[in-house]
């Protein structure tokens, strides 16, 4: 990039942006605009600091005691988000912040998910935005991510506030990363006005901001300058027909579902009267019995909000996501946002184990069936069909993160179920060809490693897009087939010694690439109901790698570890030694078995083939054959094989 196209982009961060909205049309130029409010959504890669970020506004903007604010990722409160470092669905918080000239601003901000699996929130709650922050790593730069939320707010018409992040990193780079976001900028076709991005230089967990890399900061108050200086004022005209999108979907035990949405027009009153318009438009009448609106890190209840707003509305029963809230006299529904669909797609089944019901308490298909359409409500990303198996449920999503989140909370909340392996979800064009899903694949590896990632990624049908050298590390791009990447995390860890990073985003839908290899070993799999016994253990142990420890409960048919060959064998894990009074030379040995492989519930459904399942629980997570019996498996091998469908 040139040298004046730099110093371009940096002076945007001096100037003040415009106030107009990009969404203000001729028509409706002369809608009220409120300047005490703004409604700021911030979009990132995963792991570049937004939830971070947040907790520094959250504690430098005077509005909560210490004892509220004394937590790390405040926002991230579903368990499984603190467990894995990870946001998983967005989140609401109000902030009044009150300005040099004394004026206070509520700002409503929006944090969302930064993982690709999850993309489908990010796409819902930007329609309640007038304005967004980009977060970039100051080391990383853009990410597959970055591309696919940057993209997302450009298409809702959005500027983006670019905030180079993490710059006290050792291996921070924040003027060739502050590069690579202009490019992606022009390689997304944004235009010159939107070129000329406010770029800030922060810290999140140091809590300090500037809008000089020079200067370094001492506090976070320039990203609220930034967010005042840049982000327009909401637009809309109180006395016109009321619009409201809903946009997610809250639960309480006491009140039932709890429609959360931006009002884009109208006002809205607790014990109002209003019509549900649908997606498929669809009318219904409803009631609201409480407007409440976002309050610090809660809510409250109000009279009345108005356009601008954001607001969550208590005792709609029907209401779902991107249904359109209006006036039931002069009904003006609003377009509802389109949701990329899904690309990964499994099977759910009830559990048939010989353990059924020892461990969890939702077994039927009915409890199955109610779950997963229940999640259908506030998952919009999420797809579910029954099939001609009653037992059974296809089911699919954006990812195998995106599944296996839903099958953790599940297996937390008292389910137990069978899962099959993942397969991708084919398209055909005009002239019947199938098409597959590309993702776009980003790695960066230590220099002694590539060898060994660049063979894996071309064995499964990867091709290099890109390949750059930072200071001793290789940052590779590819495109590869989304089935390619099924598996791919595990041995790249393994052939990295667990050093490379992998990120992956969807690039397109192109034609079919050819076989990826499947696994190559074969597995051991128990033929008796018992417990394991470690003398048994120590016989296997020079066999393969061991999947299951001494105590641990088995069945006939559950996979216990995996052989070193191709081919299947069946064993017995629970054989105890013959106790006589015979000695012999080996009788005292002591035994020491090998640490036992413990999987994740991704490393399992990546792990599994065809005639295998992963069978989940609250307590356990086990592989096991389709078919438990070794009868039932050889007459499965007889039949002639047939073509999944995914």
């Amino acid at each position: 990039m040139h040298l004046h196209t730099i110093e371009r982009v940096v002076r945007a961060g001096k100037v003040a942006g415009r106030v107009n909205s990009p969404r203000v049309t001729e028509g409706n130029r002369m809608n009220q605009v409120r300047n005490n409010i703004r409604n700021v959504a911030i979009i990132a890669h995963v792991d570049h600091g937004k939830t971070t970020l947040v907790d520094a506004l959250l504690r430098q903007s005077g509005n909560f005691r210490d004892s509220q604010v004394q937590q790390d990722t405040l926002l991230d409160s579903n368990p499984l988000e603190r467990e894995r470092g990870i946001t998983i669905l967005a989140k609401n918080v109000a902030i009044n912040y009150t300005g040099p000239d004394g004026q206070t601003t509520k700002i409503n901000l929006i944090d969302t998910p930064g993982h690709a699996d999850f993309g489908g929130e990010v796409e819902r709650v930007l329609g309640m935005a007038d304005g967004v922050f980009l977060l970039v790593d100051a080391a990383e730069g853009p990410m597959p991510q970055t591309r696919f939320v940057l993209k997302k707010a450009f298409q809702h018409e959005l500027r983006p506030i670019v905030v180079i992040n993490k710059i006290d990193r050792p291996d921070a780079r924040a003027h060739q990363v502050l590069d690579e976001v202009f490019d992606l900028f022009v390689e997304l076709g944004a235009d010159d006005e939107t070129l000329d991005f406010p770029v800030l230089y922060a810290s999140g967990r140091a809590g300090i901001a500037s809008w000089h890399l020079e200067q370094k900061g001492t506090d976070i108050i320039p990203v609220f300058e930034a967010l005042l200086k840049h982000v327009p004022a909401p637009h809309g005209d109180a006395e016109k027909s009321l619009q409201i999108q809903i946009s997610s979907i809250l639960y309480n035990d006491y009140v039932g579902r709890i429609g959360v949405g931006r009002i884009f027009n109208g006002k809205i009153r607790s014990g109002q009267q209003v019509t549900i318009i649908r997606r498929d438009g669809t009318p219904t009448k409803s009631k609201v019995q409480t407007v409440q609106a976002f309050d610090g890190l809660g809510r409250k209840d109000v009279e009345e909000a108005e356009a601008g707003d954001i607001v969550a509305l208590v005792g709609l029963e029907t209401v779902d996501i991107a249904d359109s809230i209006c006036d039931p006299i002069n009904p003006q529904p609003l377009d509802a946002t389109e949701i990329e669909p899904p690309t990964l797609t499994m099977m759910f089944s009830v559990n048939d184990s010989p353990f059924v019901g020892k461990e969890g308490k939702y077994v039927t298909s009915r409890n199955l069936r109610e779950r997963l359409f229940k999640e259908l409500e506030s998952n919009v990303a999420l797809k579910v069909e029954e099939t001609a198996v009653k037992d059974a449920f296809k089911v699919s999503g954006r990812g195998l993160l995106h599944l296996g989140i839903l099958i953790e909370n599940m297996r937390r909340e008292g389910y137990e179920l069978s899962i099959s392996k993942p397969h991708v979800i084919l398209r055909k064009d005009e002239a019947g060809n199938s098409l597959e899903p590309i993702e776009y694949l980003v790695i960066d590896v230590p220099e002694k490693n590539l060898g060994g990632a660049m063979e894996l990624v071309g064995n499964r049908r990867g091709e290099m897009v890109r390949m750059d050298n930072r200071a001793g590390q290789v940052h590779l791009e590819f495109t590869i087939p989304a089935r390619g990447l099924i598996g791919l995390r595990t041995r790249m860890l393994t052939a990295t010694q667990g050093q490379a990073v992998m990120h992956h985003n969807f690039h397109e839908y192109a034609a079919l690439r050819g076989d990826v290899p499947t696994r190559n070993n074969g597995v051991m799999i128990s033929n008796v109901v018992a417990s394991v016994n470690a003398f048994a253990l120590n016989t296997l142990q020079d066999r393969g790698v061991l999947f299951v420890e001494p105590g641990e409960p088995v069945y006939e048919g559950q996979i216990v570890g995996e052989h070193c060959r191709e081919d299947d064998i069946v064993v017995n894990p629970t054989k105890a030694k013959k106790l006589s009074n015979m000695r012999t030379t080996s009788s005292d040995e002591n035994i020491i078995l090998k640490p036992a492989r413990k999987m994740t519930l991704e490393q399992a459904l990546e792990y599994i083939e065809e005639d295998e399942l992963v069978e989940v629980t609250p307590k356990a997570i086990r592989l096991r054959k389709d078919h438990l019996t070794e009868n039932e498996r050889k007459r499965a091998n007889r039949k002639s094989p047939t073509a999944v469908e995914a």
